[in-house]
């Protein structure tokens, strides 16, 4: 009983006002009901188009890079190397760091003239980029922070999964002859499919919802170029549209649900056949 009201007052509650207000206008201390006008306004948003394409580029960017780098990690700190505790430890650390702290930093090193990423290829003789003032290339930059910042908590997941795989399989591929590349592929990969559909669902949802590492690093700039539907959302928010905000929101979850959903029952069924 207790975990019920708490799951009802912290989500269940705010889901059903949520759905409420996006029906109508209001603010702190009034409301009217417009019906679905916040929704075709919020369909008519010019940079909706832009946000969308974003969001779906990012999520699918740092997903694959997350669990590809992560497997790998996975992999290598599960070996016998000796300094394969402290690796844990130093990959695994950028996940407790806050965000925004990570943004700022990050916003800091990639400045085109100062930050220590360009001095540090010009020290290499190669050429620097604006790597959140150029429009082809900002996105991926926050991306690939991204996934600096989340690859140790996939990390960790595959970890588990490699680990808990049963040593008989390591002891037949040995008596057959097997190298380090059968153990890696006829082993591992088929074997930590459950890690992996994890990393890939939580990592494509997260990538969906993102919004405070896009918003510390460019705030959708330049322009609109990297901006994501959460931070159009926001935008929304901070002039004083709520109605129209709160309907964004109502627009995510439903976009949330309907990609990760039909991912979620594939990649299980697909482990269920295995």
């Amino acid at each position: 009983m207790p975990a019920a009201v708490i799951y009802f007052v912290i989500f269940l509650l705010p889901t059903v006002m949520s759905f409420f207000f996006s029906f109508t206008r209001w603010t702190l201390a009034d409301w009217e009901f417009i019906g679905l006008d916040n929704f075709v306004m919020f369909f008519q948003e010019q940079s909706l188009r832009i946000g969308f394409q974003n969001t779906l580029i990012y999520a699918v960017v740092t997903c694959g890079l997350k669990v590809i780098l992560g497997l790998l990690l996975g992999v290598l700190l599960t070996s016998r190397l000796r300094t394969r505790n402290y690796l844990r430890s130093v990959i695994f650390f950028p996940t407790l760091i806050s965000t925004i702290a990570v943004g700022i930093a990050f916003s800091m090193m990639m400045h085109p003239t100062q930050g220590i990423i360009n001095t540090a290829l010009g020290w290499a003789g190669l050429p620097g980029l604006d790597w959140l003032g150029d429009t082809r290339v900002a996105l991926l930059s926050i991306a690939l922070v991204d996934v600096w910042k989340g690859v140790g908590f996939a990390t960790v997941i595959y970890i588990a999964g490699i680990l808990s795989i049963p040593p008989d399989y390591y002891e037949a591929l040995q008596i057959d002859g097997g190298g380090a590349w059968h153990k890696f592929w006829n082993i591992i990969v088929p074997l930590s499919r459950p890690a992996t559909n994890s990393v890939i669902i939580l990592s494509f949802i997260g990538g969906l919802r993102s919004f405070d590492l896009v918003w510390a690093m460019t705030q959708g700039g330049p322009g609109f170029t990297t901006d994501v539907i959460a931070s159009i959302i926001y935008k929304q928010y901070q002039g004083g549209f709520y109605g129209l905000a709160t309907a964004g929101n109502v627009i995510l979850f439903v976009i949330v649900t309907l990609l990760a959903f039909p991912l979620y029952r594939y990649l299980n069924k697909r482990e269920v056949d295995l």
